[in-house]
This record gives structure tokens, C-alpha cells and sequence, in this order.
């Protein structure tokens, strides 16, 4: 399978915080070839290379299988939804976005309901956004009829955003790029060491829940000590949003190496090594200081009595929407840059971070 065939796979799956079976099972046989597994009851996956030669540190490869989405709370007498977000949304960019909601019968499509403007009072139209005042519509026309379509309370939902890919210009859109990509860069990572003379042993983790609070890798670092952590995620691309002189996260850029945000401060000497490995390497990086955000190397690197950790990040356009943009050449560069400092660390320049 090439890499946009894995992509467009892996994105278009189901798999809101809490639900993530589908990506779980999707990246099992995706790497059934080259590792087993072990998974723990949050649906986290732990991916064990069969190259290894064991008896040797970990490096850990992270990220996480959930996306954003919402839950079905209750099923009102007209037949529509209401729903709760699972995850952070822009709650402008909502109405009339088509929803996929996970039912005991299969998938069912459903719309995120919008006023038509020729019955909206002029108080209606300048309201305030709230979930209070949103409901999804299946087409049902009472609450039994919804239910006979397969609708229960605490049904997941998750956008219907179909992956496409611009092959000229490199240029995919979809949703759960935050943090499919990561995942399937994490898969082409573990295949591509295949053949690599490595230092260390290597472990992939597909984590869960990372959108509602990074309660998947908590558990993770539980049962698994690394000597070092690579996370590996879908960024927000600023490059449309912030003024030039602020940009640090544009697409085409390379990989974004995160200093820090709201919630870590990436290991400073591992960031430095980074950054000279993907300088030697000729892999495009660029740095960023986020005052907001945050991700899993906040719970890695504060546990098991300190664990380095990095950021290495996929810039993405309009993350936690239900339509993202990135291109394929800054995934590419993340997953050269994964290889070659798994290639590169050794326990004694761990010792050094």
C-alpha cells in the first residue's frame, strides 16, 4: 500500500476519543508484517518491531489514533440530535457540516443543522453559537423514527469528510489529520527501519484519547519506560493566520520541532539534537513557541522520573475542523527525520539530554 492509499485509509476511519477500535485495528494490519502487539483496555496500541534484538532500551515512536468529534446525548421529539463535543472545536465552523454517527446498524449520515436564513428572525441569525442551539439531523421525523434508524444516547460522531489528494500539487484535505498523520507516519517509520544497523530497540504507541485530556499515553507510561520519546503529530499550520514575521508552522516548511506550549517544554538538548541531525540529513525543520496547545510529551517526559521527549509535527491548516489541508512533502520529512535520530540516539547521548 503507498503512502496516500495508507493515508486516505487511516483518515477516513471512525474514531472519536473513546471509540478508536477501527484506527487500532487498521494499523495492526497495516504493520502485521514486521511487529506484534499488545493493546491495554483504552484501546492504546503497543507496537513491538520483530527487528528488535531485545534486551536493550526503548526509543518510543508516539501518536495518537483519536480525532475530535462528538457524542449523541439525547434524541429530541422531532427526531434530531443533541449533541456534545468530544474534543475542541471552533464551534462557528459547525452548521450544515455533514456528520457520520456510529450506530448498532452501521454508519449513519447526518447534518449539522443550519437555519435557513428565510426563517430566521434578524435575533435568530446574530445569536451566539452554543451546543444548546445545535442539533444534527438524520432526516427522522420523531424521536421513535431515530431510533429505528439505529440512534442511541452516547452514539459517537465523527465528521464525513472524504480524503482527497492533489497528485500535481502534493496537497491532501480531509479530517483527523490531528493525529492520523502522525499515526501513519509512526506505521512508515517501523517499516522503513526494517533494514537499519539501530542503537536501540524501538516501540510504536498508538495512543488514545489524547483530544479530551492525553488520557491514553497517562496509562501508557504506565507499562511502558523508554529512555526517549518521539511524538509525532498533525500541527496547527499558521502560515494563513498569523503575520509573516510570526509564522512557525507553514506548509512546505518541513517538520515543526515545538519548543514548548501551554503544557511542556520539549527536552532542550534533545531539540538541539534534532535539529542537527535534520540539518546533516538536509531534512527541513522549522522551530516553534507556542503560548497555547498542547499534546502527550507533557505526560512522557514528567513520568517514569523524566523521559525526553520531542515534538515532531505535520503542519496542518484548519485543524479541529471538519476540513484540513497538508501536503504530503512536510509528512515525508517527518517520518526521514523519525528514522534518522532512531538511527542516531544512542544510551550515551540519551545520558546527555
Amino acid at each position: 500500500m503507498d503512502d496516500i492509499k495508507l493515508i486516505e485509509k487511516i483518515c477516513n476511519l471512525h474514531g472519536a476519543s473513546g471509540f478508536e477500535d477501527d484506527v487500532v485495528e487498521a494499523v495492526k494490519e497495516s504493520l502485521k508484517e514486521v511487529a506484534t502487539f499488545k493493546e491495554d483496555s483504552m484501546r492504546n496500541l503497543y507496537i513491538y518491531p520483530k527487528y528488535n534484538k531485545g534486551n536493550r532500551p526503548y526509543i518510543m515512536l508516539d501518536a495518537h489514533s483519536d480525532e475530535v468529534g462528538f457524542m449523541v446525548q439525547a434524541i429530541k421529539p422531532d427526531g434530531t440530535l443533541r449533541f456534545i463535543p468530544i474534543g475542541g472545536w471552533n464551534e462557528k465552523s459547525l452548521p450544515s457540516s455533514k456528520v457520520q454517527i456510529y450506530s448498532k446498524v452501521g454508519h449513519i449520515s447526518g447534518v449539522i443543522g443550519a437555519g435557513s436564513p428565510h426563517l430566521m428572525t434578524a435575533e435568530q441569525k446574530n445569536a451566539p453559537l452554543s451546543y444548546g442551539n445545535l442539533f444534527i439531523d438524520i432526516g427522522a421525523t420523531s424521536a421513535q423514527e431515530a431510533r429505528d434508524f439505529g440512534v442511541e444516547i452516547g452514539a459517537p460522531v465523527v465528521p464525513l469528510t472524504p480524503f482527497e489528494y492533489d497528485e500535481k500539487h502534493g496537497v491532501m484535505q480531509g479530517k483527523a489529520f490531528d493525529d492520523r498523520l502522525g499515526v501513519c507516519a509512526l506505521i512508515k517509520c517501523i517499516k522503513e527501519l526494517k533494514d537499519c544497523d539501530l542503537p536501540l530497540d524501538v516501540i510504536g504507541v498508538i495512543s488514545s484519547q489524547e483530544e479530551v485530556g492525553e488520557r491514553g499515553i497517562t496509562a501508557v507510561m504506565h507499562n511502558v519506560k523508554p529512555v526517549a520519546s518521539i511524538c509525532f503529530e498533525g500541527c496547527p499550520a499558521d502560515d494563513t493566520s498569523a503575520p509573516e514575521y510570526m509564522v512557525q508552522d507553514a506548509l512546505r516548511g518541513g517538520v515543526m520541532l515545538r519548543h514548548m506550549d501551554a503544557t511542556v517544554i520539549c527536552t532542550p538538548r534533545f531539540t538541539r539534537f534534532a535539529q542537527k541531525v535534520a540539518k546533516d540529513k538536509n531534512i527541513k525543520v522549522q522551530m516553534a513557541v507556542r503560548s497555547g496547545g498542547g499534546n502527550n510529551g507533557a505526560y512522557i517526559i514528567s513520568s517514569n522520573g523524566g523521559t525526553p521527549v520531542i515534538v515532531a509535527g505535520i503542519p496542518v491548516r484548519y485543524i479541529h475542523t471538519f476540513n484540513g489541508i497538508a501536503v504530503k512533502e512536510d509528512f515525508d520529512s517527518v517520518v526521514s527525520l523519525g528514522k534518522e535520530l532512531c538511527k542516531a540516539l544512542t544510551e550515551d547521548i540519551i545520558k546527555n539530554f
